[in-house]
């Protein structure tokens, strides 16, 4: 296995690559990881003769400096987890210095509203961060394929925007969200829940099932009521938002049209731990 921390360590290896024809898959990561992520890795080794990994907590996609730092950094666990799969998996474990040649900030991107809605309206300037990272990114690893989980729904569509209108050469794949066996999906965050909140957390994927089946037959409001009495029930958890949109626009639906398709989006406080999920409806 090659760990790359500078990047034009690995931009040679990536003309290597390029000249001999080689197919590269890319996983975009913060680390942390956990079989979510593995399952990325595994469609990437599947489709591709190369498979990078980048392990990088993005200090500029986070709005709130106190998650920043609390962030968990797993490397040499990560690394462990990535070679149990592969030998040839390379890593890409930059330093954000050297990463953003000095100057840590984000550029500005027009998501065609994208970025205006639910996370976007939650988290100021998160978006652009997200786009700033995974533009120079791609830049750097030039990747045929690149895989991203809809755990982050709203951001796998706004990196297939960023590649449409940059016009980047890489087809973008969603993998399904990775759930535990009692159904909370996977996120790096879960590790700093506390026990009691570790067990209070499967309720959100419970609501949100419930909230698929009310789907068929109730309306869009009385579905939104539904999961907002329900999470307000709850007295280890709280909601910040639950919204139904449509799967392309993300814009919120305030009623059923023939023919679109919708999803459920919710994001809920547990303890200090924000967790966020979605479910199709």
């Amino acid at each position: 296995m090659k760990v790359f921390r500078l990047k034009k360590n690995l931009k040679n290896q990536i003309t290597s690559l390029k000249k001999a024809q080689k197919s590269i898959g890319f996983v975009p990561t913060m680390g942390a990881l956990h079989q979510g992520h593995l399952a990325l890795v595994k469609a990437s080794l599947k489709d591709n003769e190369v498979t990078v990994v980048s392990i990088f907590v993005n200090p500029t996609q986070f709005d709130n400096p106190d998650d920043l730092n609390k962030y968990p950094r797993t490397f040499e666990t990560d690394l462990a987890l990535l070679q149990n799969l592969s030998d040839d998996i390379i890593v890409f474990y930059p330093d954000a210095q050297d990463f953003y040649d000095g100057q840590v900030a984000s550029q500005s991107f027009d998501f065609d509203g994208l970025e205006l809605e639910m996370e976007g309206k939650h988290r100021p300037g998160h978006f652009d961060g997200v786009g700033t990272v995974v533009k120079k990114l791609f830049e750097i690893v030039q990747p045929d394929r690149a895989y991203f989980g809809e755990k982050d729904f709203q951001q796998l569509q706004i990196i297939k925007k960023l590649v449409e209108k940059e016009q980047i050469p890489v087809d973008i794949i969603p993998i399904p969200i990775y759930r535990e066996a009692d159904g909370l999906a996977m996120s790096s965050r879960n590790k700093r829940l506390t026990t009691e909140h570790r067990a209070a957390a499967p309720y959100i994927y419970q609501v949100l099932k419930q909230a698929k089946t009310l789907f068929a037959y109730k309306n869009i409001e009385d579905v939104k009521e539904f999961v907002t009495n329900a999470m307000t029930a709850h007295p280890l958890l709280k909601l910040e938002y639950f919204e139904i949109a449509d799967e392309k626009t993300l814009k919120p639906a305030k009623q059923k049209i023939a023919g679109n398709k919708y999803r459920g989006f919710i994001v809920v406080y547990a303890g200090d731990v924000r967790l966020i999920d979605n479910i199709q409806l």
